[in-house]
């Protein structure tokens, strides 16, 4: 294997401390680039925070103690549920993601009004210890025999070697999750990997590591599938990237319609809070700069600080790094 380094403790250039500042001007004052909603394709819901394990590098630093955003509830969601069709907002696919999703009491609930509904269910898990009690394994089960094709659980294999992943996850985590995948493989889920790409690796590197695993394992992944296997950019906040301007949409011959704020939201519970609040998107989720409403409708026509009329401002490193840059998407 080719000499890696961990950029989890690389040295980086910090970031200019001008930037990401003014939600209309970037540090140069030149405009900043907004991104509108086209669709909403996707709702996250973020199930808690609590997790039963730490990662070296979580972007939302969940761990068994960490219950900064609540256990999402079967009622609240349900209402979200209730307001997509009201509204009449089309959304194909409900994503949950946590902290571990099968930690929170409801999880298989959620899931169930989901896909009641008309939605298709994308869940992002470790599979390991939650997701394997027999209680969750027997709910899964009967959802996919009832809505066959319609639930795909996505597993966090950080990376294809078990030394790296458990480099992130810790000892004796790599074990445990290929066993919760080798089991969904068994049951006829749809799977999915997300991956990371911060030890130095080229994308085709890492397919290719990948590729290898999948093989060995027999599971139904296809690793050249960019929604099968999904290989997320390292997110330092701490790291200077340029800023957005309206100018780079040609510059970099991309479009605002691509990135993950035009087709997706995410709510959250906040602890103690008297109501979720709905975000851009799933990085943000301590961020209060970057709430929305305290509901679907209101945040459509937010209008304050970093939106306008409901489009958001590209004013976070972030909307650089992972999305515009980066080219990455939390959904499939």
């Amino acid at each position: 294997m080719n000499e890696i380094s961990n950029p989890l403790v690389a040295e980086f250039e910090p970031i200019d401390p001008a930037k990401f500042k003014n939600p209309d001007l970037t540090a140069l004052g030149e405009v900043r680039a907004s991104v509108s909603l086209s669709a909403l394709e996707t709702l996250w819901i973020n199930t808690g925070t609590l997790c039963n394990i730490t990662c070296a590098n979580c972007y939302i630093e969940s761990s068994p103690t960490n219950d900064r955003l609540e256990y999402f509830k079967l009622d609240d969601a349900v209402s979200l549920f209730d307001e997509i069709a009201t509204l009449k907002l089309g959304t194909r696919e409900i994503a949950f993601t946590g902290g571990e999703p099968f930690m929170n009491p409801d999880m298989l609930a959620m899931m169930e009004a989901a896909l009641a509904r008309g939605h298709d269910v994308l869940v992002l898990t470790n599979a390991m210890q939650p997701m394997q009690r027999l209680k969750i394994k027997t709910g899964l089960v009967e959802l996919n025999e009832r809505f066959p094709g319609r639930i795909t659980l996505r597993v966090s294999l950080d990376h294809y070697a078990k030394a790296l992943h458990e480099e992130e996850r810790g000892p004796k985590t790599w074990d445990k999750a290929v066993a919760g995948m080798d089991w969904l493989n068994a049951q006829g889920f749809k799977i999915a990997i997300a991956g990371r790409t911060c030890w130095g690796e080229t994308d085709d590197m890492s397919r290719t590591g990948y590729r290898d695993l999948i093989a060995v394992r027999g599971w139904r992944i296809d690793p050249a599938n960019r929604g099968q296997l999904v290989l997320f950019p390292e997110m330092n906040e701490k790291a200077d990237v340029p800023e957005i301007t309206t100018a780079c949409w040609d510059i970099l011959s991309k479009r605002p319609d691509e990135q993950m704020c035009a087709t997706s939201r995410m709510v959250v519970k906040r602890k103690g809070a008297d109501a979720p609040a709905v975000l851009p998107c799933t990085l943000l989720p301590y961020d209060g700069d970057f709430e929305m409403g305290s509901d679907l409708a209101s945040s459509l026509k937010a209008d304050r600080g970093n939106f306008a009329e409901g489009a958001v401002k590209l004013n976070h490193p972030h909307c650089s790094k992972f999305c515009v840059l980066g080219g990455a998407s939390c959904s499939g």
